[in-house]
C-alpha cells in the first residue's frame, strides 16, 4: 500500500461507484455498497482494499489473497472463483487499475510538492531578474534559473535544479532535483526526473593531427507534451539541427539520447539504452533495456527491439528485432536454438567437456 508519508489519498469510495466512474463491470450487483478504503497488492491486500489480477502467473496470490475485491479480465477469473473476493471485470484490467489508483491518489507527487509559496516568493533559490515565471509554481530551495528563462505555470522544480538561460518549459511540469536544462524547448506536462541531464553538448569531434577537434555544438533539445525522462538519462542538444522528442514518449532511468537524434510520439525506451546521433525513430517504437542503436538509422514506426540488442541497421516499420547484431525476432530466436543444440552435440562428442 502506498506510505500515507509521501502520498495523500483520497476516498473511501463505494466498489459501485468506483465501478461506475472507472468504466468496468461489477460481477455482483449488491456487492457495490463494499466500502473500499485503498488499493493493494493482491498479496497485502486487506478486506477493504481493491487488487489487480492481470496475470496468470499470479493466480496463486489471487486464489490466497484477503482482498475485499479484486479487478481482472473474464479470460482469468471467473464468477465465484474466489470466494473470498468480489470480482470487477474489464477487457483492460491494467489500464483500468491505473485509473482507480489515479482516483484513490489523484496526484502521486510528495506532498512536500503540493506546498506551493505565495506568487514571487522563492526563498533559497537563485533567479535572474528578467526570468518569467508563471503563477502557481513551487520552486524549492538551491534551485538556479537563468536569464531569460520562462517557467509555465503550476511547475514545480525540485531542489538545487539547474534551468539555465532561455530555457522554456510549458505549464505543469515537474523538474526532479539535481537536474539540469540548457538549450532546451520543453512543452506542458513533461516530467523529468532527478539528476536528468539535457542540453548538453553531443560528442562530435573531427580527428585532426594534433588530435580531436570538437565540433561545435549549436542546436536545442526540442520537447513535446507529456513526455517523461527517467532519472539521470542525457539528451544532448543537435549539431546544427535540434535533437527533437515528440509527444507522450516515456524515457526510462540512465538513457543516453545523443544529438539530432529524433524521436516519435508514444515511444517507449528501457533503462540503459543508448541511441546514437542523427538516428530516427517512428511512433510508438519500443526498445528494452540496455539496447545500442547505431547512428544516422531509420528505426520505423512500430518497431520494438528486444533488450540487450545491438542494432547496426534500418527495422523495417512494425518489425520486432532481437540479438547483436539484431535480427528478426523469430530468425534471433532460431540461431540461439541452433547454437544451444550445437553446443550440447559438441559437449556429447568431447568427454573431457561433460561434468
Amino acid at each position: 500500500m502506498p506510505d500515507p508519508r509521501f502520498y495523500r489519498r483520497a476516498g473511501p469510495f463505494l466498489l459501485a461507484d468506483i465501478a461506475a466512474r472507472v468504466k468496468v463491470e461489477l460481477d455482483d450487483v449488491s456487492a457495490g455498497e463494499l466500502t473500499i478504503t485503498d488499493v493493494a497488492t493482491l498479496d497485502q491486500a486487506e478486506s477493504s482494499h481493491l487488487g489487480l489480477f492481470a496475470d496468470g502467473r499470479h493466480r496463486d496470490a489471487y486464489e490466497a489473497t484477503s482482498a475485499g475485491a479484486v479487478l481482472t479480465a473474464r479470460s482469468l477469473a471467473a464468477p465465484g472463483d474466489n470466494l473470498a473476493a468480489r470480482l470487477i471485470f474489464s477487457d483492460a484490467p491494467r489500464l483500468h487499475y491505473i485509473a482507480v489508483e489515479r482516483l484513490f491518489y489523484p496526484d502521486s507527487a510528495s506532498a512536500a510538492q503540493h506546498r506551493v509559496a505565495p506568487s514571487g516568493q522563492y526563498p533559497g533559490a537563485t533567479i535572474a531578474p528578467d526570468a518569467v515565471i508563471a503563477p502557481g509554481c513551487h520552486i524549492d530551495t538551491g534551485v538556479v534559473i537563468g536569464a531569460g528563462a520562462v517557467i509555465g505555470s503550476r511547475c514545480r522544480i525540485g531542489c538545487n535544479a539547474v534551468i539555465a538561460a532561455g530555457v522554456v518549459l510549458g505549464d505543469d511540469c515537474v523538474v526532479g532535483a539535481g537536474a539540469s536544462i540548457s538549450h532546451a524547448l520543453i512543452g506542458d506536462r513533461v516530467e523529468i526526473y532527478p539528476g536528468a541531464r539535457i542540453g548538453t553538448p553531443g560528442f562530435g569531434f573531427v580527428p585532426s593531427e594534433r588530435g580531436p577537434v570538437r565540433v561545435p555544438q549549436l542546436g536545442l533539445v526540442v520537447i513535446g507534451d507529456e513526455v517523461e525522462i527517467g532519472a539521470n538519462s542525457t539528451i544532448d542538444r543537435g549539431a546544427l539541427g535540434d535533437t527533437e522528442i515528440a509527444s507522450g514518449t516515456v524515457i526510462d532511468n540512465l538513457v543516453q539520447i545523443a544529438h539530432n537524434v529524433r524521436i516519435g510520439r508514444c515511444c517507449v525506451i528501457a533503462a540503459q539504452v543508448g541511441i546514437a546521433g542523427s538516428t530516427t525513430l517512428g511512433d510508438a517504437v519500443m526498445i528494452g533495456g540496455q539496447s545500442a542503436i547505431a547512428d544516422h538509422l531509420t528505426i520505423g514506426s512500430g518497431a520494438r527491439i528486444a533488450a540487450r540488442s545491438g542494432v547496426m541497421r534500418d527495422v523495417p516499420a512494425g518489425l520486432t528485432i532481437g540479438g547483436a547484431p539484431a535480427l528478426p525476432i523469430r530468425q534471433w530466436h532460431r540461431q540461439t536454438a541452433m547454437l544451444a543444440r550445437l553446443a550440447r552435440t559438441d559437449k556429447a562428442r568431447d568427454p573431457s567437456a561433460r561434468g
